[in-house]
């Protein structure tokens, strides 16, 4: 099984292509892909069929998924993307910002 260094909910910065700069909190994470799901980030035009009888289709807005790599986790204190490290805190393992020590 893989493993990625973004989580649910972590709030990160696009780091490269069209949504460059955008930052947003995570919807979901594949981790068997080394994908991620950005809020407001990678926005695409979905075709929906009806499903039922009396249910409008159309063309919706959805999130696409992005490769982990593409993102950074957003550090509040340096106001931009960072890398983290892990540091064993009260006997758990916490991600702290290798610039500020700022803990996620």
């Amino acid at each position: 099984m893989a493993k990625l260094h973004i989580k649910k909910d972590d709030v990160v910065i696009v780091l490269s292509g069209n949504s460059k700069g955008v930052k947003g909190k995570v919807i979901a994470t594949s981790p068997e892909e080394g994908k991620v799901i950005v809020e407001g980030a990678n926005v695409i035009h979905k075709h929906v069929k009806p499903r039922r009888q009396g249910e409008a289709g159309g063309i919706i807005d959805a999130e696409g998924a992005m490769y982990a790599s593409k993102v950074a986790i957003y550090c509040p204190k340096c106001e931009k993307g960072v890398r983290t490290h892990i540091e064993m805190i009260d006997g758990k393992k916490v991600r702290v910002c290798v610039k500020c020590g700022h803990k996620f």
